[in-house]
C-alpha cells in the first residue's frame, strides 16, 4: 500500500481500472488483482504482484474500515493464496506489512505465514520511514 496515493480519488481509481484491464490482456502477467464484492459493492482488493512464473509473487491486500474485524480478509487471503499454489503453481507467496499493522500480520500469520525478517526503515510514506515486516509461505 505503500504506493497507493492519499487521498485516494476517482482519477486514481480509474486509472488503476485501466492498468488491471491491460494486465488482464497478457498472456503471463507479472500481477493479478481481484476485487472483494459484498451485496454489490467493492469493499477491498487482493492480489499477487511480481509475479515470476511456477515460482513466486508477493501478495497485497486492503479492506473498506467498515468492515475490519468480520474476519472477511483472513478468509480471502486463504482463498487467494491456495488459488496461486494450485492454479498459478507458486511454490513462494510473500507479504510486506507497516510495523503498525499488527491485524494485517495476524491474517498472514493466520494462514500460515511465517515472519522471515524486519527491513529498518524500508518504506517512505508521507514523509515518514517505516519498518517493514517480511511474512512468506513456501510449499515444498
Amino acid at each position: 500500500m505503500a504506493t497507493v496515493p492519499y487521498p485516494y480519488r476517482l482519477k486514481d481509481a480509474k486509472d488503476w481500472m485501466k492498468i488491471c484491464l491491460e494486465r488482464k490482456k497478457k498472456k503471463d502477467p507479472e500481477s493479478i488483482s481481484f476485487s472483494i464484492v459484498i451485496d454489490g459493492e467493492v469493499v477491498g482488493g487482493v492480489g499477487f504482484n511480481k509475479m515470476a512464473k511456477n515460482h513466486k509473487a508477493e501478495i497485497g491486500y486492503w479492506l473498506g474500515r467498515k468492515h475490519w474485524g468480520k474476519g472477511i480478509m483472513p478468509e480471502v487471503v486463504k482463498i487467494v493464496t491456495d488459488y496461486g499454489f494450485k492454479k498459478l503453481k507458486l511454490k513462494r507467496i510473500c507479504g510486506f506489512v507497516y510495523s503498525f499493522n499488527l491485524p494485517s500480520m495476524r491474517v498472514l500469520e493466520k494462514n500460515g505465514y511465517k515472519l522471515e525478517g524486519i527491513l529498518k526503515k524500508d518504506i517512505k510514506k508521507g514523509g515518514k520511514l517505516f519498518d517493514k515486516h517480511v511474512y512468506a509461505k513456501v510449499i515444498n
